[in-house]
């Protein structure tokens, strides 16, 4: 059987948003069984808290940004892959502005940040969704599939018109130890010639070389160069894992993507809460399968280690 697990202790990190180019302080902190993964600001005489949830999803281009009632947090992906990728369920995380910290531009400094305070066992077992029908979205060359499968697992494939990049492929299988090695550690990359298209657009005010890989029309201007030679589409499976957290439950089914991004991840997750036919729960506690409501996992009832540094962790 497996548990719900949250951090064992609170913890912070600092660092600048990569699209409002503010800085950000962000705490875990532990949370209750079936709670899920909240974010929280905290005011001089009141709190705001919005839950990980595709109900509180707001329109936002290149990141994936939650809302409610006026609470507004936005790249929440890539906490969301770290948190998923390490299988914690239940968390508090508390920010003193609108984004989370971009950090190195991957989810291995939260990865960290998590190894840090401990990974704790809940007297809760997961609730898993097992996919029992096809599902897709999309069209034509860009397209997001989702297939019955006894393990979770992602197959995804990018297409892109550089020599470093072109066509690429990477099969992920869906455990904590694959995620730490060769996904978490994928940063998010952009090239040259949009960036003063991004920054009209009010967006990548805090992009530099130190959290994203940025390519020119020849090659790579960070002095590192790439951490994999497809790291790419690697940083792609990283943006997905956080985009289907806001389900609420790990799925148990191989998702198929082709030239996929926030859009259709998200959109993907509206289109298994709309067809409730085309998969089941499984409660771990009795290994046997139930139907649940959609409203159920969409509310707020459920729902090669890295070396630590201090530079960042407050």
């Amino acid at each position: 059987m497996r548990f719900q697990h949250t951090v064992g202790r609170s913890i912070s990190i600092m660092g600048t948003g990569l699209h409002s180019g503010q800085p950000s302080i962000l705490t875990l902190s532990p949370a209750p069984v079936d709670s899920g993964i909240i974010f929280v600001r905290k005011g001089k005489t009141h709190s705001e808290a919005c839950q990980a949830s595709i109900r509180n999803l707001r329109p936002m281009d290149l990141c994936t940004t939650i809302g409610s009632n006026g609470f507004r947090v936005q790249t929440i992906e890539h906490i969301l892959s770290a948190l998923w990728g390490l299988e914690i369920d239940n968390v508090n995380i508390e920010l003193n502005s609108e984004e989370v910290p971009a950090m190195d531009g991957s989810a291995a400094p939260f990865v960290k940040l998590i190894q840090a305070a401990g990974r704790v066992s809940q007297e809760r077992q997961r609730t898993y969704l097992k996919i029992l029908k096809p599902l897709h979205v999309g069209q034509y060359n860009r397209s997001l599939s989702i297939l019955p499968s006894p393990i979770a697992k992602v197959t995804y494939s990018i297409d892109y018109d550089h020599s470093l990049i072109q066509q690429q492929t990477y099969e992920y299988d869906g455990t904590v130890s694959e995620f730490m090695v060769n996904i978490a550690t994928a940063r998010t990359f952009a090239f040259s010639a949009e960036v003063e298209s991004l920054w009209a657009r009010g967006l990548g005010k805090g992009g530099s070389l130190e959290n994203t890989v940025v390519f020119s029309d020849t090659g790579v201007l960070n002095q590192g160069g790439l951490r994999f030679p497809n790291e790419c589409v690697r940083h792609k499976i990283l943006d997905l894992i956080g985009d289907l957290a806001l389900l609420g439950v790990p799925i148990i089914g191989h998702i198929i993507a082709n030239r996929s991004g926030h859009h259709l991840h998200t959109e993907l997750v509206r289109t298994i809460l709309d067809n409730p036919e085309a998969w089941t729960l499984l409660d771990t506690s009795d290994k046997l399968p139930f139907v649940m409501a959609r409203h159920s996992i969409n509310g707020a009832q459920p729902a090669h280690s890295f070396p630590l540094t201090t530079s960042s962790i407050l």
